[in-house]
């Protein structure tokens, strides 16, 4: 049976690193813990399905404020186990992301899927999510970026 289980001790995120690494397939446990410590004081937790305390899939998610919308959530490193993608892991996630908007009171929920990952855009269209603008980037150090 799936469990959903969310996450919100550097430590309990660093134990699924294997599953983040479906989505950044070099980050080392150092880098990683690096960012949680420094994005965690800012509303950043995970949610985690687990079946037989495996996790199949994990989302990041914070709130925060903007003028445009108010309170929102972001969904941010999204991704499921490809062993076992379309068995509803991700709808689970998106799902309980959506009541914890609303149990914050948040007006919405915001995510960027990269342009050419159209399984990804799919996937969302299905979870009642559309495109609203452009998220514009200007790489300042390709060093820098998780690949």
């Amino acid at each position: 049976m799936m469990e959903l289980r969310e996450l919100t001790t550097i430590q309990e995120m660093l134990d699924q690193i294997e599953t983040i690494r479906f989505l950044y397939p070099n980050i080392t446990i150092e880098k990683y813990e690096s960012y949680l410590s420094e994005m965690i004081p800012h509303n950043y937790t995970q949610i985690a399905v687990f079946e037989n305390e495996v996790c199949l899939g994990i989302t990041g998610c914070w709130s925060a404020t903007k003028l445009w919308t108010g309170k929102y959530l972001e969904i941010d490193n999204f991704v499921v186990n490809p062993e076992h993608r379309s068995k509803g892991i991700g709808k689970m996630l998106t799902d309980f992301v959506e009541q914890k908007a609303n149990d914050l009171g948040c007006s919405s929920i915001v995510l960027d899927a990269f342009t050419g990952n159209f399984g990804a855009h799919r996937f969302y269209y299905n979870q009642g999510y559309a495109p609203k603008g452009f998220h514009f980037v200007k790489v300042l150090d390709e060093k820098k970026l998780t690949q």
